[in-house]
């Protein structure tokens, strides 16, 4: 039963349970298992046998079975307030602060925990941090040591969130059998976050504008709300205290989680609740394969997602400042490489810009099919620096924005006829309001400029489909086919399309457009 359920219910109903047989029967129907039950119903019947007794329990579940801890614990002493509000605690309530005591007492309960085990769990400072091989950081500590730097009293405030984080390992330990196997802790670990403590994406209109708040995980744990690469930063922080060896994949603007045995291969979606999908939910056109991430780069992702924020306000001395600090944590990431390119220039630093975007001049990312634009469109004078800026102003996907990106756009590329990402983005203006006639031209300018990229030549291929051009479209296809084929990426899009078209027009009539059509 969801934790809300139980407590409205206790709440609602403890003036009528005053009698011993009813409370009895109440503590009698608390999820064994369930920390945050036992502890609700302490926190309203505490002077009873029947709390006492739900206390004990409790105590039990967090010392992961054994007996009370008497040897440094003693009820009487210690003040169970605050751990009881911050196991039972709503996203809407402030966040709990333990006395140090309690933190104590936490770390005790949790010293068998699999991150103690990291040498990154005794760490205090980003040097300690970035000397560490991936395979030994504590994800929690690293990025909280990063998110309190500077505060006067950090290291008090890295022990109260990885204090809630170690009652949360010790609730889903609580509920997995002897020697658990790793589909058991996924499944436990999944029920936990999403069902009992109801982790959640948060609503476009807010992730849209603070992406950074739903990512640090502070911030996660206090609204309940994450994210993609939120969630999996405390979904990571818990896998690494239930010994969970979980990796980490990162599709271009995504980043999901997958347990590989080398036998079998379990996804988890945390903008979904953990369910599975298939791998080839996160290919594309131009994603032909997934990049595996370590730990360390996760804590630089975290300094990307935050720095989007600033870039969007054009705040670009402190996106410029984000980036140059996600760069020790990820040193040859070359994404990470052209951000922090742009963002020099930017801010006026153009030889350093330069500089920094010289090696991705033609370039192609391990994961793509084409080559990378940007960089080489600047470096050869086919965009400046206003334009750049231009194609990355944020865009709600309204009619009225997209009208008002493609007028920007279309005054763009009166200066710049040769610029492909404008190109792009204005081709897709045209695809977003259905005008896929206006979209054509632009993408055969595309395609003349560039006939390397798959992407415009199925959307090319599309467009042609959709207005009954089945030869031409046959054409794009076959384009777009040779160009991913040359990868050895074989996308389920093409895929779809080729069995579209020779549903209503096979191969060989494609030279007899008139009889097709």
């Amino acid at each position: 039963m969801p934790l809300c359920f139980v407590l409205f219910f206790l709440l609602t109903c403890s003036t009528c349970l005053a009698s011993t047989p009813s409370l009895r029967t109440l503590r009698a129907s608390l999820d064994p298992h369930s920390l945050a039950q036992h502890m609700a119903f302490y926190g309203l019947y505490p002077e009873t046998k029947e709390g006492k007794e739900a206390l004990s329990h409790a105590w039990k579940i967090l010392s992961a079975g054994k007996e009370e801890p008497a040897q440094y614990l003693s009820l009487s002493d210690l003040s169970l307030g605050a751990i009881v509000s911050l196991v039972t605690r709503r996203s809407s309530d402030p966040p709990i602060e333990l006395k140090q005591e309690e933190l104590s007492l936490v770390r005790k309960l949790s010293s068998h925990l699999g991150n103690r085990r990291l040498k990154g769990s005794l760490v205090f400072s980003q040097e300690e941090v970035l000397a560490l091989p991936p395979e030994e950081i504590d994800l929690g500590r690293g990025l909280l040591i990063e998110q309190f730097e500077g505060e006067e009293n950090r290291e008090n405030a890295i022990l109260q969130y990885e204090a809630g984080l170690d009652l949360m390992a010790l609730q889903v330990a609580a509920r997995l059998p002897k020697q658990a196997s790793s589909e058991e802790k996924i499944r436990c670990l999944n029920h936990f976050v999403f069902q009992e403590m109801h982790f959640r994406f948060p609503p476009h209109s807010l992730y849209a504008k603070d992406i950074d708040l739903y990512t640090f995980l502070p911030s996660v744990l206090d609204s309940r709300q994450g994210v993609c690469l939120g969630v999996s930063i405390l979904y990571l922080c818990l896998a690494q205290r239930l010994d969970l060896p979980l990796e980490i994949i990162t599709p271009p603007g995504h980043i999901y989680l997958r347990y590989n045995s080398g036998e079998e291969l379990i996804n988890i979606e945390t903008t979904a609740r953990g369910i599975h999908l298939p791998n080839a939910i996160y290919l594309g056109i131009n994603t032909r394969k997934l990049q595996l991430r370590s730990i360390k780069e996760v804590i630089g992702m975290a300094f990307v997602n935050q720095a989007s924020v600033f870039w969007a306000g054009q705040e670009f001395k402190k996106s410029l400042a984000l980036y140059e600090k996600a760069l020790p944590y990820m040193p040859e990431d070359q994404l990470v490489q052209l951000f922090l390119g742009l963002n020099q220039l930017f801010n006026g630093y153009k030889q350093k810009g330069r500089k920094t975007l010289e090696p991705l001049k033609e370039f192609r990312f391990d994961y793509a099919v084409a080559k990378e634009t940007l960089a080489s469109d600047y470096l050869s004078g086919a965009i400046d620096e206003e334009g750049l800026k231009a194609i990355f102003m944020p865009v709600d996907e309204n009619r009225a924005s997209i009208v008002q990106k493609q007028a920007e756009l279309l005054a763009l590329l009166k200066r710049f006829p040769k610029f492909r990402a404008g190109l792009m983005q204005l081709s897709v203006t045209y695809l977003q309001l259905g005008r896929l006639a206006e979209a054509r031209p632009w993408l055969e300018h595309y395609h003349a400029i560039d006939p390397e990229d798959p992407t415009v030549a199925y959307y090319l291929a599309a467009v042609c489909f959709e207005r009954l051009d089945y030869g031409n479209a046959w054409r794009y296809l076959e384009k777009a086919e040779s160009l991913t084929k040359a990868q050895d990426h074989f996308p389920k899009a093409l895929k779809t399309l080729r069995h579209e078209l020779r549903a209503v027009c096979p191969k060989g009539c494609s030279k007899r457009a008139v009889s097709c059509s």
